[in-house]
């Protein structure tokens, strides 16, 4: 695909110091639907963000275009200085080739709702290949640093095991470990607990919770409002695409400023 023009002046961010993901004017509509309408978001090196809201809030659509998973229709994001899915020139942002979109997506580690492991592979192989195939990393370590991760979530004796013989917090896991084995400078968590059983859910909040305390920088799309509570340094509360509250979570979260952030939290808060 030849380069096209997506941005101009008007687009663009002015040279000065950004954000570790800048999100600036982003629209997205599938179709007839505005799933996002003008959301501006910005992520500190280091820090964790969590997006709270309703189902259809636009949530997880926003996350995959911090990735270019998803292509923004207006607006632009950059990650650490520059956008995943484009060049600049002068004031006009151009569409990379999808190899190149690749290159840069190792970056952003993303984790899904729904594991998206390779059936066909061992525990330790979903975890090897991404390394060696896009990072050209060899392959003794790419396995030493492999195994090294699967102790770090506690599965340290599942390295020969597939994914469907392992529970969904097993899986889930291993997702973990394979986003965190190209060593990515942010991660994204797309409700990572919500294909759990209720019982498996803890474990992988632990898993996450030890990912916060190295430092990583993450967006969080979570349902679970304490674990929110605990771990963000900023709540965000998205309906209807756009982003209506979001501040620290003492504020977010206990006092609300906006009637909707007050309604949501209390119909989550009365419905665990």
């Amino acid at each position: 695909m030849s380069s096209t023009s997506v941005a101009t002046t008007a687009d663009v961010r002015p040279d000065h110091a950004t954000p570790m993901v800048d999100i600036r004017s982003v629209h997205k509509r599938f179709g007839s639907l505005d799933v996002l309408r003008g959301i501006d978001l910005a992520v500190r090196t280091g820090e964790v963000t969590v997006i709270i809201g309703p189902s259809g809030s636009g949530k997880s659509t926003l996350l995959r275009t911090v990735n270019h998973l998803e292509k923004p229709d207006r607006g632009w994001i950059d990650v650490d200085g520059s956008p995943v899915g484009y060049r600049r020139s002068g004031d006009t942002l151009h569409e990379l080739r999808e190899r190149e979109v690749l290159r840069r997506r190792t970056r952003i580690g993303f984790v899904f709702q729904n594991f998206h492991l390779f059936p066909h592979l061992t525990v330790l192989e979903n975890i090897v290949e991404a390394p060696v195939a896009a990072l050209g990393t060899p392959r003794a370590a790419a396995v030493a640093s492999a195994r090294a991760l699967l102790a770090r979530v506690g599965l340290g004796d599942k390295e020969k095991a597939y994914p469907a013989q392992l529970s969904g917090g097993q899986q889930q896991r291993v997702a973990i470990a394979r986003a965190l084995a190209l060593e990515p400078s942010l991660l994204l968590f797309d409700e990572p607990t919500s294909a759990l059983d209720p019982e498996l859910v803890g474990e992988v909040l632990d898993v996450i919770r030890d990912v916060v305390r190295q430092g990583t920088t993450m967006i969080i799309v979570t349902h679970e409002i304490g674990f929110a509570r605990e771990v963000a340094d900023t709540v965000v509360f998205m309906d209807e695409g756009r982003i209506v509250e979001q501040g620290p979570p003492a504020q977010v979260l206990d006092r609300p400023a906006e009637e909707r952030t007050r309604a949501f939290l209390s119909t989550v808060l009365q419905n665990p």
